[in-house]
């Protein structure tokens, strides 16, 4: 399960989700990315999931990159609690990702080997995924 190390606060607000994802949207390490296409909290449980899907498709061969972290930590109060008494512990850390983000990378496989591995991780996360393929800088002349 990936999580900080240390954190300088605890508890944090749960903020908004929008607006679409101005870093992280190209593909950068491998040639293979899965792209995020809504708004959502991704929990480091989804992200391993994810992961250990891909790497058994692949059977250990190309190598996968995962560029997103969950560092937000999302509280829950116990159940049947009475209101007030402060804000809850504590409980899973989640990563904001926002439409367009490169979640996962693929490279040093064939293309539909990356497209099914990238469609069995899809299917882990909570939102619709796109398969996106490195553009390279010599096509934009």
């Amino acid at each position: 399960m990936l999580l900080p190390k240390r954190v300088k606060y605890r508890r944090v607000h749960r903020g908004r989700l929008k607006g679409k994802a101005m870093r992280g949207n190209t593909v950068t390490y491998g040639e293979f990315g899965l792209q995020a296409l809504e708004p959502a909290w991704i929990t480091s449980n989804q992200i391993e999931a994810a992961r250990i899907a891909m790497t058994r498709y692949i059977k250990r061969g190309g190598q996968v990159w995962i560029k997103i972290f969950p560092d937000k930590p999302i509280t829950e109060k116990p159940a049947e609690t009475r209101m007030g008494s402060g804000k809850g512990s504590p409980e899973y850390w989640v990563a904001v990702v926002k439409p367009g983000r490169v979640m996962f990378e693929i490279g040093g496989v064939s293309e539909e080997l990356a497209r099914e591995a990238m469609r069995l991780a899809a299917h882990k996360l909570p939102i619709k995924c796109k398969f996106v393929v490195k553009e390279e800088k010599g096509s934009e002349e």
